[in-house]
């Protein structure tokens, strides 16, 4: 699938996957080069390098966000907020004890503890038919955002919520819609506003999808 959907957010976790396993291998092989003697070819360490890779005590007591993490399994079907629709899709696991459901944590609202988004899929092809938020309030979190218009998939980038929204015409495949719409969201103190919207058109010669002529 086609734009900042979930079918290219696979492929993009596929190819994360692959670099990091090639770019274990390459220094595997450059440790087997140096005849594997290690820090000892260097000799001792001097005071002064020693000093500057050691933390200062201000960067050690910086605070720092720790997620929390939640079942975000119970935290969707548990929600009077989130579809019955949505829902009746994590009654089981799509295989093993794995459901159709990606987490994300991270600051959006300001909050002292990470927001939460959650991507709700199908089994079959991975289409986003859900999008969630949630924000920690009195120890409890609260649903402050949600899209169930599929397919649709919610990310943070750089303390936004953008959401992408695929459109399709008729008689387009799942695969390949025509179109989609990408909205960029901020916080202001009580929820989410729209800050941008950017419409993509596809063409149709990609993928194989034919076109007829148009009439003259």
């Amino acid at each position: 699938m086609r734009g900042l959907g979930t079918r290219a957010r696979q492929v993009l976790k596929a190819g994360s996957a692959a670099t990091a396993a090639l770019t274990a291998l390459g220094l595997f092989l450059t440790a087997c080069a140096t005849g594997g003697t290690g820090a000892r070819d260097e000799g001792p360490a001097s005071r002064e390098a020693v000093a500057k890779e050691a933390p200062s005590a201000e960067a050690a007591a910086s605070p720092s966000k720790t997620p929390k993490r939640v079942d975000a399994v119970k935290l969707v079907k548990d929600d009077p907020e989130v579809s019955e629709s949505v829902k009746s899709t994590l009654t089981k696991p799509c295989v093993a004890d794995e459901y159709p459901v990606d987490v994300s944590y991270g600051e959006l609202t300001g909050g002292t503890t990470d927001d939460i988004v959650v991507n709700v899929m199908t089994c079959g092809d991975a289409v986003g038919i859900g999008s969630y938020v949630y924000r920690e309030e009195s120890g409890r979190y609260e649903n402050v955002f949600k899209a169930e218009e599929p397919p649709v998939y919610a990310e943070i980038d750089r303390g936004d919520l953008v959401v992408t929204q695929q459109l399709y015409k008729k008689g387009d495949p799942v695969e390949y819609p025509s179109s989609e719409e990408v909205i960029t969201y901020g916080w202001t103190a009580t929820r989410f506003t729209e800050e941008s919207r950017t419409h993509n058109d596809y063409s149709n010669a990609v993928g194989g999808v034919d076109t007829p002529a148009p009439a003259n």
